[in-house]
C-alpha cells in the first residue's frame, strides 16, 4: 500500500506536508494549528484556536469519509499548559460539539513554541476509517 496524501480544499493549500497521510484504512493526521481559509491563526485564546485546529482535524479526516468516533490517538501540543488546565470544561464543551462524546487515547504535550509564534495549541492524530465509509482522494 502506498501512502496517498489527503488535502481538503477547505483547508489552506500546504507546503512541504500533507494534512493527511491515509495509508489502508488508517489516516494519520499531520498537526493542526489554528490557521484559517487566510493562513492566520484566529484571534482570541486557547479555545478559539483550539475549536478552530481541531476543525481542521476533522475537515481532513471528513475528507476520506472519516467521522470523529474513528479516532484512535490524539495528541496535543500545548505552549501554555496551565492556560488549557484553567479552561478545561470550555476544551471539554467544545469537543463534545465537533466530535460527540466519544474520546480516543489522548496526550496533551507542552511545548516551548509552535511553527507559527501565535499558536498555542497544535493538535495530531491517528484515525482508523470503516472500509464502508473510505473515500480515497
Amino acid at each position: 500500500m502506498s501512502p496517498i496524501a489527503v488535502n481538503p480544499r477547505a483547508l489552506p493549500a500546504p507546503r512541504g506536508y500533507s494534512h493527511g497521510t491515509l495509508v489502508g484504512n488508517t489516516l494519520h493526521l499531520g498537526g493542526q494549528t489554528a490557521l484559517d481559509a487566510d493562513m492566520r491563526i484566529v484571534p482570541g485564546g486557547v479555545v478559539e484556536q483550539f475549536r478552530q485546529a481541531f476543525g481542521n482535524v476533522l475537515t481532513t479526516l471528513r475528507e476520506v469519509g472519516g467521522e470523529p468516533e474513528d479516532l484512535v490517538s490524539v495528541t496535543i501540543y500545548l505552549t501554555d499548559i496551565p492556560d488549557y488546565q484553567a479552561h478545561g470544561k470550555e476544551i471539554g464543551r467544545v469537543w463534545r460539539e465537533l466530535a460527540g462524546p466519544v474520546y480516543p487515547a489522548m496526550a496533551g504535550i507542552g511545548c516551548t513554541a509552535l511553527w507559527q509564534p501565535d499558536a498555542v495549541i497544535e493538535i495530531l492524530g491517528v484515525a482508523v476509517i470503516p472500509e464502508h465509509r473510505l473515500r480515497v482522494p
